[in-house]
């Protein structure tokens, strides 16, 4: 399908329903009294909605747009226990009108709150209902390692009547994946007595550590006599510390200056970093226990995962978990992943930086597999031998990170356009399912879709389907529904075949 629709409307107008529709950013303070209102008003909000007596509304976020709407998203309890997968958001324009985007549209109601099994240990009493019938449940949380020595904090939901093992996820964020990648680049750091720390006041009080090989704690906060950090080779300790701080710094930047957030929960405060994380480690990972990124240095300890995109991309998993909050598992799972790889590639293409190109391969600097070549392939993602290209049924049993390939290849499609192109000296040649044509609408406006649909259209059950839908409400709020992004937006997902 060629995109032939006609831009509707001239282009100032095009340009004043962007503006309308983009988020204002708040203050911390300010997003603290935005949240103090709306959860004043949560009861009346709950009746209007025609939720049942037994359940209640607690706030999680609220964003407002320029023209004066407002997106207030929240959980829901019923009897006072956690509704897991109840998540919902109501749309409110500034004359009054509403729309409601729910995680599910079933009747949250159990017979009976008592639980007939007892629970597993340090286990809570919740509603389940992210899929089918609410279910009176157990969720439990058994922390431990993985094969690879990542930490794991692995949630089992279990029937609290039957026993019967409902879902589980790993809230432990993986990425595999004197600046080693990026070349001489600024820091924030702050002067304490003698020595300078490297933290950054200006973004959050963003602070890196040095776990120095171990695996639990905070480590040791980097400090230096001079502020001349690193020496760019991973023979100095300092050097993987200047890539995560720069890449915690370029992130906040993009965030605050192209998607209108205060940091990664929009409240102005800045999470921290740990490298040096075990012993040759080869991953990195984002845990929202601790609202950190964690970096391994690597095979034989030589190349740290620090690198611009997947610091991006950690820290978007944090993003991702205070806004929609994708369940990580099945086709939520990996749209959680592309989230995190479409605004990771984001920030390198924002960072400019000449040591490191924007590009859309992720992880292509840290060498993971050894022989020179990238993690994931956003053009065509089946390049890398298990990423999927276009959806299917049987998508969503794939590992997530491989779930995420047709929306990782739609961001590229939306962004650049389908067949062989040259960019930064990066050759792609994006294929379609249907062998379609496609033109693209530019990265800037792509991301800037993606990130309105995760954080006021998508819940915590969006599959694909329900991610196109998203991204044409958000494409229709920020260019129209007649626009040439619309109809982008619309062609690129027929283009992996989500129709």
């Amino acid at each position: 399908m060629v995109v032939v629709a006609v831009q509707s409307g001239s282009a100032s107008a095009t340009a004043d329903r962007e503006a309308g529709a983009t988020a204002v950013s708040l203050s911390g303070a300010q997003r603290a009294t935005a949240i103090a209102q709306a959860q004043s008003g949560a009861a009346a909000t709950a009746k209007a909605l025609g939720l049942g007596s037994s359940e209640a509304l607690v706030v999680r976020d609220v964003i407002r747009d320029a023209d004066g709407t407002v997106h207030t998203r929240y959980e829901r309890t019923y009897a006072g226990l956690p509704v897991l997968g109840g998540d919902l958001v109501v749309h409110q324009k500034k004359d009054g009108s509403r729309k409601t985007t729910r995680a599910t549209n079933a009747k949250i109601t159990v017979a009976s709150t008592f639980a007939a099994k007892a629970a597993p240990k340090n286990a809570r009493k919740v509603v389940w209902a992210a899929n089918g019938t609410p279910t009176l449940a157990w969720e439990a949380v058994t922390t431990g390692t993985s094969h690879d020595g990542t930490p794991s904090e692995l949630h089992t939901i279990t029937d609290a009547r039957t026993g019967k093992v409902l879902h589980s996820y790993d809230a432990i964020f993986t990425g595999t994946g004197t600046s080693q990648y990026s070349g001489s680049v600024s820091l924030g750091t702050v002067k304490n007595g003698s020595l300078y720390e490297l933290t950054d006041a200006g973004r959050g009080g963003h602070k890196t550590y040095d776990l120095n090989g171990g695996t639990n704690g905070t480590g040791t906060l980097f400090t230096d006599a001079d502020d001349a950090w690193g020496d760019g080779t991973a023979g100095s300790r300092q050097t993987a510390a200047v890539d995560a701080a720069y890449g915690a710094g370029v992130t906040w930047d993009f965030y605050k200056n192209e998607l209108g957030r205060l940091g990664i929960r929009g409240d102005g405060v800045g999470a921290y970093s740990r490298v040096h994380y075990g012993n040759a480690y080869v991953n990195a990972f984002w845990s929202d226990q601790c609202f950190c990124m964690t970096y391994g240095d690597g095979a034989g300890n030589a190349k740290p995962l620090t690198s611009l995109d997947v610091a991006g991309h950690e820290m978007t998993h944090g993003l991702t978990a205070s806004t929609a909050g994708l369940r990580y598992s099945r086709e939520s799972g990996g749209l959680n992943e592309a989230t995190s790889d479409i605004l990771g590639t984001s920030v390198e293409f924002y960072a400019a930086n000449s040591a490191d190109q924007g590009d859309y391969l992720i992880g292509e600097k840290i060498d993971i597999r050894g022989n020179g070549t990238p993690l994931r392939y956003m053009d065509k993602p089946s390049r890398d031998g298990n990423s999927a290209d276009y959806w299917s049924k049987t998508l969503g049993r794939l590992d997530v990170h491989y779930s995420s390939g047709p929306a990782n290849h739609f961001f590229y499609l939306l962004s650049e356009g389908s067949g062989a192109k040259t960019i930064n000296g990066v050759s792609y040649n994006s294929p379609t399912y249907d062998g379609s044509s496609v033109t693209g609408i530019g990265r800037v406006k792509a991301y800037k879709i993606w990130y309105k649909a995760l954080a006021t259209y998508m819940t915590s059950s969006t599959d694909y389907a329900g991610a196109r839908v998203a991204t044409l409400k958000a494409a229709g709020d920020l260019y129209g529904s007649g626009s040439t992004e619309y109809a982008a937006v619309a062609a690129a997902w027929t283009a992996v075949n989500v129709k």
